[in-house]
């Protein structure tokens, strides 16, 4: 791990679980793109824009919601609930709370240090992003 977080995550705000879980999960992102091989920046980018909003988020959610623990389930609602203030115009709100959510619960378990169960459904994620939206070809 980058740093150690020796406090109780779970006390920490909704909307900041997200915030860190959001950066973590962009990191993943970016990062299992390089996996399919080296391609160009702007591909790159358009490929993890198509994995990192709301609508996406909110349905990868769905496909693991029958994986998370009670523990769990407790984050993402509470991501879920948070009022944020502010939601992007190219989401909807129900989308847009879902994904808090998720990025909730990474965060989350980021800071507690539990990242073999972030590889876990991470794992799921990815197998569900490559049905949905397959990188674009090598070049």
């Amino acid at each position: 791990m980058f740093f150690k977080y020796d406090k109780d995550p779970g006390l920490l705000a909704p909307l900041t679980l997200a915030y860190i879980g959001d950066a973590v999960y962009e990191l993943y992102v970016r990062t299992s793109l390089l996996a399919h091989g080296e391609v160009k920046v702007h591909t790159l980018h358009k490929d993890a824009v198509k994995r990192v909003n709301a609508s996406t988020q909110a349905k990868l959610l769905e496909r693991i919601d029958s994986l998370l623990t009670a523990e769990e389930l407790a984050i993402v609602k509470r991501g879920r609930n948070a009022k944020s203030g502010q939601i992007p115009k190219n989401a909807d709100v129900i989308e847009y709370r879902k994904s808090t959510g998720l990025e909730a619960l990474i965060g989350y378990l980021f800071l507690q240090g539990k990242l073999e169960r972030i590889k876990e459904l991470l794992a799921q994620i990815e197998k569900f992003m490559e049905d949905e939206h397959p990188p674009e070809q090598l070049t």
